[in-house]
């Protein structure tokens, strides 16, 4: 019996071992694991985090460290001292946010911009090991599937969080 099948039959979780939960964790994991191990061996000098701070950073230059906190699902201190390390190694650059005189801006800096381009490499390298045996129309299918499922799921958690929100008091 499939996992798959094991799951949506309602069967107990013991069968559920393969399911697509699981598989969907262990492959992310395994992606990461496999991340580290290439820029341990290639010498990057950033962790996994570090990498994945400055690739969303790549994509969101000025986000503020808010919204990015929120975005990598991190908490701020964890982010706060992520990013202290990559300015001190003079990958980003914080700035006064002129809208929020408390908020501070992030930006890439171009001692980054290289270090962006391995870690594309090295990202290849990893994919590329996970898709291995897959033919170009199963890979394209595969993200295609994961692309619906991350936004079904993202409209269903946008609604669950928009009726979670406390309405403003209105009463003076």
């Amino acid at each position: 019996m499939s996992a798959l099948k094991a799951v949506l039959e309602d069967k107990p979780i013991e069968a559920w071992e393969g399911s697509m939960g699981f598989l969907l964790h262990d492959v992310a994991r395994l992606l990461r694991k496999r991340f580290e191990q290439h820029a341990r061996a290639e010498k990057l000098g950033l962790t996994r985090s570090q990498a994945a701070v400055l690739g969303r950073l790549s994509r969101q230059e000025g986000i503020n460290q808010v919204t990015l906190a929120q975005l990598l699902e991190l908490e701020p201190i964890t982010l706060v001292r992520l990013l202290d390390r990559l300015q001190t190694a003079g990958l980003v650059e914080r700035r006064a946010d002129p809208q929020d005189r408390r908020a501070r801006s992030l930006y890439l800096t171009p001692r980054a911009r290289p270090l962006l381009d391995r870690v594309g490499g090295l990202a290849r390298d990893v994919y590329d090991e996970a898709l291995a045996g897959l033919s170009v129309a199963e890979r394209e299918l595969l993200v295609a599937s994961l692309e619906t499922m991350k936004s079904n799921l993202t409209a269903k958690v946008g609604a669950v969080s928009a009726a979670a929100e406390p309405e403003e008091n209105t009463n003076g």
